[in-house]
């Protein structure tokens, strides 16, 4: 049931961050260490072209972050806001990270996903990726 608006992409800046950040708050499942200005600035002043924005009419609506690191492909944070979901944004959104992976070499898309987070699962299984049950992250938090 699209309601056929056209969605644009494009890269945040800087001036996006606090919007991201208060976005995420209201479309993300779960919460991440980096989810502050300081982290996602830093990603955006490393890999400028990271960070995917989807928007409707000047509104953000969507984001994936593209992260290579000239070896590995990490999708991080795709979130599309609850009113614009089952429309094509995920799947434009990916499509794009595939784009900017491909073009830089990237061979295979790893995808961090809640276990629990039901609701993303069609989507991403739509666009193609699927779990890979022999793989567990390993996490550990280091000190500042």
């Amino acid at each position: 049931m699209s309601d056929h608006q056209s969605t644009s992409l494009r890269p945040a800046t800087p001036a996006d961050l606090d919007a991201v950040l208060a976005f995420w708050k209201t479309a993300a499942e779960g919460t991440s260490i980096s989810d502050d200005r300081d982290g996602v600035e830093r990603l955006v002043a490393r890999d400028p072209q990271a960070l995917i924005l989807a928007e409707r009419d000047g509104e953000l609506v969507g984001t994936v972050i593209a992260g290579f690191d000239g070896w590995r492909c990490s999708l991080y944070r795709l979130a599309v806001h609850p009113d614009h979901r089952r429309q094509g944004i995920s799947r434009a959104l990916l499509a794009a990270a595939e784009e900017r992976f491909t073009a830089l070499g990237g061979r295979r898309g790893d995808a961090m996903v809640l276990d629990a987070n039901d609701t993303a699962h069609p989507a991403w299984r739509a666009a193609g990726y699927a779990p890979e049950p022999q793989w567990s992250r390993w996490v550990k938090p280091l000190a500042h």
